[in-house]
């Protein structure tokens, strides 16, 4: 099986409640009806609106995420032709997915909206770096950093194999962090380090020290996302 990423940009004249409701109903089913074994949604809308902090932009950014896998993606034409039809834009990508961490402490809400939220990080490869140095640095020695350091009860690490769309934006990885809702608006939670300074400080430091190892800040994205699991993977 191989999974699909699709970052999406809604139509301007549709309303965020319209999409979303969208994409888990009529679109969504679509998708699943057409090859898609799975469907996740991360959408930048207002249950995350608190989070603008969290936000990294050195180009425009999606306005959500449509993650799936299939047996095999030579068949997703259907999916793919679906989302280009009714978003304005659509970039879509192949990866490898590697699951650390994917334990949410509690179920989804009554809306379908999962716990907490989803901080969605779009790396890219720094030149100085080659694509073997660059990989053992982040699923290596960074990994064992960002666990330690931050209370994330979802860590997930995707490698991207190639694109699937003409032209996308180029991208080396795309990580899928699962925070608790407090991060999204307190550092010190974001650090896992309420009431406690020093290891605010401390936590920071070394988040901030591994980072630089292999990520130049100038070129990488973030968005804090709600996710919305439509179908889980049976494996």
């Amino acid at each position: 099986m191989e999974k699909l990423f699709y970052f999406v940009w809604k139509k301007p004249a549709e309303s965020v409640a319209d999409w979303r409701a969208r994409l888990k109903g009529e679109c969504g089913a679509g998708l699943l009806e057409n090859g898609a074994l799975s469907l996740q949604l991360n959408l930048a809308d207002e249950g995350v609106a608190a989070g603008a902090a969290l936000r990294l932009l050195s180009r425009p950014v999606p306005d959500g995420l449509v993650a799936f896998w299939m047996h095999s993606a030579n068949t997703r034409a259907a999916c793919q032709a679906a989302l280009a039809e009714s978003h304005d834009r659509i970039a879509g990508y192949l990866v490898t997915e590697s699951r650390v961490k994917d334990a949410p402490p509690a179920p989804p809400g009554p809306d379908g909206r999962s716990w907490g939220f989803s901080l969605v990080g779009m790396l890219q490869r720094p030149p100085r770096l080659t694509e073997a140095e660059w990989l053992r640095i982040w699923l290596g020695s960074h990994t064992a950093v960002a666990v330690e350091t931050q209370p994330t009860f979802r860590y997930v690490q995707n490698v991207v194999t190639r694109p699937l769309t003409e032209d996308p934006p180029v991208l080396g990885s795309i990580v899928e962090e699962g925070f608790p809702i407090a991060a999204l608006s307190d550092p010190a939670a974001f650090y896992d380090a309420v009431g406690n300074p020093a290891k605010h400080a401390e936590n920071h430091r070394r988040m901030m020290e591994s980072c630089h190892r292999f990520i130049d800040f100038d070129k990488i994205d973030s968005i804090p996302t709600s996710e919305f699991v439509v179908k889980a993977l049976r494996v």
